[in-house]
């Protein structure tokens, strides 16, 4: 499975029974939320996700509705659709659910742990929710439909009750919210280790390592039977294509002129 925002896999490793995936140096969402360490947040426009073991395909119901259901309940709690937890059903509000969490998360800054009650509660007391608002974020332009068009109850329409719907709020966000790149610059990992250059024709030899197939295949014309990287005895001298890694390089050289 192949995705723009899925971690990609670029090898195995047989002898510890591992997947290699692209190394993602930026932590996770729950970090870039809080600006763990003083970082900016989510200063990237593609994010990755890197487990999706969860994910399930939905089937029609004898009511027309899309549904899985499961007895192994899996997932990060706090962003957990109550009524999945109560019934192991999955549906698209289970979704839409976790994604009204995180919404939450960006207009409190609070972590996810009951962040439905803290809002509600808010919202309640006379329409409070400024009072819990970031911030760190400085000023929110709540009600300017140029930027941001949140009503007290569009966001908790998606996490509202045991039944969340989508009517989440409307997010029209302008031009200058909008993050832009940091690093430009080629990803390490598609640089052939002795070439040092972006690979075109990536393969996996024995080692483990993803060479360009003419720099790995001259390395081993020329008699040497050690790893170019490790300088250890190489198993063997076979090579497999890494069909993955080399259209991921070809989607980001089309992306990045």
């Amino acid at each position: 499975m192949r995705h723009p925002n899925l971690v990609t896999l670029i090898g195995t490793c047989s002898e510890n029974s591992a997947l290699i995936y692209e190394y993602l140096p930026n932590s996770s969402l729950e970090d870039r939320l809080a600006c763990q360490g003083g970082t900016p947040p989510l200063t990237w426009q593609v994010s990755k996700l890197s487990d999706f073991g969860i994910s399930r395909f939905l089937t029609e119901t004898s009511n027309n509705t899309l549904a899985y259901h499961t007895k192994y309940l899996r997932g990060t709690f706090a962003y957990m659709d109550p009524e999945f937890l109560s019934s192991g059903v999955i549906t698209v509000k289970s979704d839409v659910y976790s994604f009204g969490i995180i919404i939450l998360q960006l207009l409190t800054g609070k972590p996810p742990i009951n962040i439905v009650t803290k809002v509600k509660d808010a919202i309640g007391t006379d329409s409070q929710l400024h009072l819990i608002i970031d911030k760190s974020a400085g000023e929110w332009p709540l009600y300017k439909p140029s930027n941001w068009s949140i009503s007290d109850c569009d966001v908790l329409r998606c996490v509202g009750g045991s039944a969340p719907i989508w009517r989440a709020a409307s997010l029209s966000v302008s031009p200058s919210y909008k993050s832009q790149l940091d690093d430009k610059g080629i990803p390490s990992y598609f640089i052939c280790p002795i070439f040092q250059e972006a690979m075109k024709d990536p393969c996996i030899a024995a080692d483990g390592y993803t060479y360009e197939a003419e720099a790995i295949k001259g390395w081993l014309d020329r008699g040497h039977e050690t790893s170019p990287m490790t300088n250890l005895p190489l198993p063997h001298t076979e090579l497999k294509p890494n069909y993955t890694l080399r259209s991921t390089i070809q989607e980001w050289l089309i992306e990045h002129p």
